[in-house]
């Protein structure tokens, strides 16, 4: 994630910042009546805003930290359980982390990099639930089998040597290969009903798998948060980020309701808004951000609340993409857990649209184009044009064309049980490479600027599932000074900080153990 130049904080940040009283047990939260000056701001209410305000409560309680959500309610876009996010992505399953080369081999790194991350994510979420985190860990994380799933004698050496790679990584211990039909019905029922007795199959399963729920996740933090003494401002959103000279930002917000302008000044800002991230990052005029641009693509998926239906797929299936599609295209049907209601899930059908968030505005694309970005965003335009075909076709795909999609998973899929659900958006990252050509990215980037002061994550997949290895990234990377000092809070919460559980399998057992324990995912 770290591909910017590192930030070292400025000296207003160097000095012990300011504290606050909290609230005592028994008391009222602060108030989230109007403040001039805070030392904390963070930019967007979804699960990486979170995830930052209680990483900080654990290595700065005194900071104060006040949140700026622009819709009514928080976790509304990318951290929403229907925009996306909450496959529990932990490279299980995903076969586009685990790329084959021209010899047949697959490497295994960007896999075992995923899954360390979201190791990260699980013990801090068990950190937060000893610590009193409101409701039971079932609220947020379920356990459900990961599956990959493939067809043809291609796709079936691909899946025995994808196996052979990570089989041997103890991160993936327990995972099972097979191409045994009979095997297979007893995994994935649903998928192979009515399969054709002569189509090769073969499958991965792990049983390590789990389903977040990010949108309550995020919810159950900021609630934590404010009732600490975090401020979180709904309905506000931010227009504008100037630095003065003394190295302090002025955050200048609107009440979308009474349309009441106002301005806070912070010493650090975190601009973790989404798709909302790119244009506000431009305009706090940071030398960091030159260059980059956003690429929008919207989603859509096919969702069936049959109970005989999820009854007979408990479980994640990713397969593989089509030749041609981007990576963000790989076919999954998935067992969702929302609110405490199981559902399935199949897609994604990709789209266009300009809007960098759901409920967006059609000009962010091209608001997004500026004259340092320009030649990035060109570039890509003219080496893309597969990916361009493909969003022409997605977008003029027809109810038939997507059924069929349905079907190559679900044979005997019937129409009438599926509905039809628009997802959120996402924007891929567009940035200059060492040769200054522009290159689209799928994955997600940490932009620090103002000599550590502000920093904004861009970009998508893995996203959510690694928010808290992403967020430890920024304290590292904006607080260097800190580390240290901050090392005993943090490793009493994240056990593994700074090492690899791949590389220490008596703390990997360790880890797992205790986080299957506290977050409840004993089977």
């Amino acid at each position: 994630m770290d591909h910017t130049p590192s930030g070292s904080c400025s000296r207003a940040l160097r000095t012990t910042i300011r504290g606050r009283p909290r609230p005592q047990q028994g008391e009222a939260p602060v108030s989230s009546d109007h403040v001039r000056e805070t030392d904390v701001v963070l930019v967007g209410g979804g699960i990486m805003s979170a995830t930052l305000a209680g990483l900080l409560d654990v290595v700065a309680p005194d900071w104060s930290v006040t949140v700026f959500e622009s819709a009514p309610e928080v976790a509304g876009e990318s951290s929403n359980a229907w925009n996306n996010a909450g496959t529990g992505h932990s490279a299980l399953c995903e076969l586009n982390y685990t790329p084959a080369g021209p010899d047949g081999r697959v490497d295994p790194a960007k896999a075992v990099t995923i899954n360390e991350e979201f190791q990260v994510s699980r013990q801090f979420w068990a950190h937060l639930v000893r610590s009193g985190l409101t409701g039971s860990p079932k609220d947020f994380i379920t356990p459900v089998p990961h599956v990959s799933f493939v067809t043809g004698e291609a796709g079936r050496a691909y899946m025995r040597n994808r196996h052979e790679a990570l089989a041997a990584q103890p991160l993936f211990g327990g995972l099972e290969y097979t191409d045994d039909r009979a095997q297979l019905e007893s995994w994935i029922p649903l998928m192979m009903a009515g399969r054709p007795a002569d189509q090769v199959v073969a499958a991965t399963r792990s049983t390590a798998g789990t389903d977040v729920d990010f949108g309550t996740l995020t919810r159950l933090l900021l609630d934590a948060a404010e009732a600490r003494g975090v401020r979180v401002h709904r309905n506000t959103r931010v227009r504008d980020l100037t630095r003065g000279t003394d190295g302090r930002w002025t955050v200048s917000v609107q009440d979308r309701v009474t349309g009441e302008r106002r301005e806070v000044r912070s010493r650090f800002v975190f601009v973790g808004a989404g798709g909302g991230a790119l244009p506000l990052l431009q305009k706090s005029g940071i030398a960091e951000i030159a260059g980059f641009g956003g690429f929008p693509v919207s989603g859509k998926f096919l969702r069936t609340r049959s109970p005989e239906l999820v009854g007979a797929h408990q479980a994640k299936v990713y397969g593989q993409a089509a030749v041609g599609a981007p990576p963000m295209s790989v076919p999954h049907l998935d067992l969702r857990l929302v609110d405490g209601d199981q559902t399935l899930m199949f897609g994604p059908y990709a789209g266009f649209s300009p809007k960098f968030l759901k409920a967006g505005s059609l000009l962010d694309l091209p608001r997004s184009v500026r004259l340092d970005n320009l030649a990035s965003m060109l570039g890509v335009a003219r080496t893309n044009m597969p990916l361009t075909w493909y969003l022409i076709q997605q977008v003029l795909q027809s109810r038939g064309a997507r059924h069929q999609a349905l079907t190559d998973f679900v044979p005997e899929a019937d129409p009438r049980d599926w509905e039809l659900i628009t997802a959120g958006q996402r924007v891929q990252v567009i940035k200059k490479d060492a040769r200054g050509r522009g290159v689209l990215q799928f994955g997600t980037e940490l932009v620090v600027g103002g000599e550590g002061t502000i920093a904004g994550l861009l970009g998508a997949s893995p996203g959510a599932s690694t928010a808290a290895s992403a967020m430890l990234t920024l304290l590292r990377r904006c607080f260097p000074e800190h580390i240290e000092a901050w090392r005993p809070a943090l490793t009493e919460a994240i056990p593994s900080f700074g090492r690899r559980l791949s590389d220490d399998p008596a703390l990997l057992a360790d880890v797992l153990a205790d986080t299957a324990q506290v977050l409840e995912l004993n089977r």
